[in-house]
């Protein structure tokens, strides 16, 4: 399956954040891939389109360098334009049917889910992998309220493909994370308030697979 490729170099997924870091992008995804992220989702909101393209640009080239796996949120065509791995889907984005249909076969599809609904839909559907959340409590969206670790198990039950759990995960809950079913872990403030080298290597240490 195409996201084993994604997760396995480790089970950090950054999704930046500027407002967050105070850095630009392409500044915390050289910090971060450095230190050893395995796969960053560049995810804005507020930037022009041409600002994103050039940001996911610089991006690109960095992740090819380390051979980190480089997503972009939302936006398929940016996605394309900098020949990204993949993109990553809202709910309220386009459905994954129609997006394999530009992204083709050999690009990743993610989707998030905040249901056991949702998650079957999306394997469906052909999505490469979910996200799931919010586990825990966290602050750095409004995401609603937290599924837990029982809700993460549940849908490991039903869910075929890889589960990327979001939401409040920190250096102290991530062993308990992944040993609940996930098999990466989606991560913002954790890594990037402070030092991202030494939040990073947080993450990785505390990682102890049963």
């Amino acid at each position: 399956m195409i996201l084993s490729r994604l997760i396995l170099k480790n089970f950090l997924y950054l999704i930046t954040d500027r407002n967050i870091s105070g850095l630009t992008h392409t500044r915390i995804a050289r910090q971060a891939i450095a230190a050893g992220v395995g796969t960053l989702q560049l995810r804005e909101k507020n930037l022009s389109k041409k600002e994103i393209y050039q940001e996911a640009l610089s991006i690109r080239a960095v992740s090819l360098k380390y051979k980190t796996k480089f997503i972009v949120n939302d936006y398929i065509d940016i996605a394309l334009a900098v020949d990204a791995d993949g993109v990553h889907l809202g709910q309220e984005d386009m459905p994954v049917e129609y997006a394999r249909k530009i992204m083709g076969r050999q690009k990743i599809i993610g989707v998030s889910t905040h249901s056991k609904m949702q998650a079957v839909r999306a394997q469906e559907a052909g999505a490469d992998y979910i996200g799931f959340g919010p586990v825990f409590d966290t602050l750095t969206k409004d995401a609603g309220c937290p599924k837990g670790l029982k809700a993460l198990k549940e849908i490991k039950r039903h869910i075929g493909l890889p589960i990327v759990a979001i939401g409040g995960i920190t250096w102290e809950n991530i062993n308990e994370t992944m040993n609940s079913g996930a098999d990466a872990c989606a991560v913002a403030s954790g890594i990037l308030l402070g030092n991202i080298k030494t939040n990073v290597q947080k993450y990785v240490n505390a990682v102890k697979l049963k």
